[in-house]
């Protein structure tokens, strides 16, 4: 079948890659895609929020299937658009309708669905400018440090921790002030959870589920979790401390429930669960979900799905998941994010890259890249290109991504050089 990809980041350079070594695709077009996806699959220019545009090109190039790969179009209702239009109905989409995407476009909203569905998160309030005194109050009875959440999509910035209750309030202010736009006219205020993050990923038919390879990201710009948060600097999978009997309780306590609830609640729901847990003593907490996978999770994650992808999501679609096993590779993948200089903050485009030699045992996704008029390859965001290596061990799998890292160079280029270093410190 001819497939469309929606997205242009180092996730979807993953998924478009495993999608392209899968049988049961003829074609495959990403929109709008990056310089990476183009060597798997055809680039489209389509802008992603133009519904109309998206559901013309599908007829016109026979595509069978969407996959949503970012959460905005997801948000915004692309499934229940395919769903309502008669003409497109027929498109397999994978991605929750508008109803299950507001787990991630609405903190209260998905805070609210745990409480009703008893799944284990910290305790929180939401509040507006018209409650700022109330908030300010409620900051009052909990302890440092104080974690404060945009409602709404901020682009993986929204959320802010901090350890003064006088900056906490101020930050506070100028979030319900506008500081995130309509995302942070409301703002959830939730108790501090002291423990070890990680990621699950769920794939979900609405009805069953399969449980995909877990993974940790680093979100912090700076070595040892410090400065502003960014998209994520690199991603390790498995985590070493997700052994069996965490991940019965995680699958008992939080997954089971979940899917659970979606049925319960008749929320249409064909697609990813992204779970952020917090490991608190070997008990797991909801930190938030979000409705696709995670970036650059996805990276460390889908280089060891062995399933045939694509079957994968055809039995999503058609609520038969429960006819699928998945195979993983057993060996442990790490990935090393490269950004431009600057970021998070400004930072300039069009840098020309050179990518060094190939190396077998390591894949090289782009995230932020495209081809000048000249086909030169040039950046063109702020994380730009990350690579995944797969090994027998963890320091074996670091050793070989950032020696394959040290060969990728453009002016500006970062890179943390602490990733995986704390689940290492860890397993000694």
């Amino acid at each position: 079948m001819n497939i469309l990809l929606l997205g242009s980041g180092g996730r979807e350079h993953a998924i478009a890659c495993k999608i392209a070594q899968s049988g049961n695709c003829s074609k495959l077009y990403i929109a709008p895609g990056n310089a990476g996806t183009a060597a798997v699959g055809e680039n489209v220019s389509l802008d992603m929020a133009d519904f109309d545009a998206v559901g013309q090109f599908v007829l016109s190039h026979d595509v069978k299937m969407l996959v949503v790969g970012p959460e905005a179009p997801l948000v915004a209702g692309i499934a229940d658009h395919f769903a309502d239009t008669p003409a497109l109905s027929h498109v397999m989409v994978i991605g929750p309708k508008r109803q299950g995407a507001m787990l991630e476009g609405s903190k209260d909203y998905a805070k609210a669905f745990m409480v009703r569905h008893k799944i284990p998160t910290a305790r929180y309030q939401t509040f507006t400018k018209a409650t700022l005194k109330e908030a300010e109050a409620f900051l009052d009875t909990l302890q440092a440090p104080y974690v404060l959440k945009a409602d709404g999509l901020a682009a993986g910035k929204g959320v802010l921790i901090e350890s003064d209750l006088k900056t906490a309030k101020k930050h506070l202010r100028e979030m319900l002030g506008g500081k995130f736009g309509d995302a942070s006219a409301s703002v959830v205020i939730e108790e501090y959870l002291s423990g070890i993050e990680l990621s699950v990923f769920v794939l979900t038919d609405g009805q069953h589920y399969l449980l995909l390879p877990s993974a940790k990201d680093y979100k912090r710009i700076g070595e040892g979790d410090t400065g502003l948060n960014t998209g994520g600097m690199g991603s390790v999978s498995p985590v070493p401390f997700a052994d069996k009997e965490f991940m019965k309780k995680v699958e008992d306590r939080i997954v089971k429930p979940t899917v659970r609830g979606l049925r319960e609640e008749k929320i249409d729901y064909h697609g990813f669960i992204f779970v952020g847990l917090m490991n608190c003593n070997g008990d797991p907490y909801v930190i938030e979900y979000n409705v696709r996978m995670g970036d650059p999770e996805t990276e460390s994650v889908f280089p060891r799905i062995k399933s045939d992808v694509v079957e994968l999501f055809e039995n999503t679609a058609h609520e038969s998941l429960d006819r699928c096993m998945l195979s993983v590779d057993p060996r442990t993948a790490a990935c090393v994010m490269m950004v431009a200089g600057g970021y998070p903050e400004s930072y300039e485009k069009g840098k020309a890259i050179d990518l060094g030699e190939e190396d077998a045992d390591v894949q090289v996704f782009h995230c932020g890249t495209k081809r000048d008029d000249k086909g030169n390859l040039v950046t063109n965001g702020g994380r730009v290109i990350c690579t995944t290596a797969l090994a027998a061990t963890l320091p074996e799998a670091l050793m070989k991504s950032y020696n394959r890292a040290a060969t990728i160079h453009w002016d500006g280029k970062y890179n943390r050089r602490d990733i995986g270093q704390d689940l290492l410190k860890l397993m000694i």
